[in-house]
């Protein structure tokens, strides 16, 4: 068994706000820790289901260098920096079959949710497939569904576990805090959290059958509203990349895969 393991930081148990997730604070330090501690749950889930298990874990938070290396469970392979294929999804591939998903948190808007955004809070208001408002959560199990990937676990606030079942019903929800609003919630303790992780992969693997992802097949209408007007200059310049108000972008992609790319790369242009 191959099994991916995605790993946010906003979601983590005890982590409330902006300061506790960005390089630079004494409080990311110590949350790098609690991140690492939720995927080696994740970790120790997939080897007590399938003791031969290959798991790779994509650190899947800002610029993808937040895992703390040498306290990763020995057993798995870390992916980390950028840029890389897939992005936070770097290492899916359809010979995987199953997808976790740590640490996550709610799209961009969601009321009462803690640290709610979707890529790049200060760049990106929403993402929309196919009409689709569409999260981190939901865009990155839509590339898994692509590749026929099942998306099996999300842990993370009350607020993404909601998501998750609108986006992939059937998948298994691990909530280690209760969201009170955008920079407070109501916490598991981190043992705890990582406990409640660690039993519940398990089953989450042995339903993953389950799942039914939202899935786009065919041609992919992306459009991607950004918060200013200026952040959408650069993107114009990639050929096919329509303006279609002051503040949103649309690409017809033929494919979802291209669509995730695009949407990659809007992030990117945006910040220049």
């Amino acid at each position: 068994m191959r099994v991916l393991v995605s790993v946010d930081m906003e979601g983590v148990a005890g982590v409330v706000d902006s300061d506790d997730i960005r390089p630079g604070h004494g409080e990311y330090e110590r949350n790098r820790a609690l991140l690492t501690a939720e995927a080696n749950a994740a970790v120790r889930g997939v080897h007590a289901y399938a003791a031969d298990a290959q798991v790779l874990v994509a650190d899947a938070h800002a610029r993808f260098r937040n895992l703390v290396p040498e306290l990763l469970d020995q057993r798995a392979e870390l992916v980390r920096w950028t840029p890389r294929p897939h992005g936070m999804m770097a290492g899916l591939a359809a010979d995987v079959d199953a997808v976790l998903y740590i640490g996550y948190h709610g799209k961009a808007g969601t009321a009462r949710s803690v640290l709610a955004h979707t890529i790049s809070g200060a760049l990106i208001a929403d993402v929309r497939c196919n009409g689709s408002s569409l999260g981190e959560l939901g865009l990155n199990a839509a590339l898994a569904a692509h590749f026929d990937v099942p998306s099996v676990l999300v842990s993370g606030d009350d607020t993404v576990a909601a998501e998750a079942a609108e986006v992939a019903p059937g998948m298994r929800c691990v909530v280690v805090k209760r969201a009170l609003g955008a920079r407070a919630a109501r916490t598991l303790h981190p043992d705890e959290a990582c406990r409640r992780i660690e039993l519940e992969v398990p089953r989450a693997l042995d339903e993953r059958a389950a799942v039914r992802t939202r899935r786009f097949d065919g041609p992919v209408r992306l459009e991607v509203r950004l918060q200013r007007p200026h952040m959408v200059e650069h993107a114009l310049l990639v050929p096919g990349m329509e303006r279609t108000d002051g503040c949103t972008l649309r690409y017809e992609a033929p494919d979802f895969p291209t669509a995730y790319d695009v949407l990659e790369l809007i992030a990117v242009l945006g910040a220049v």
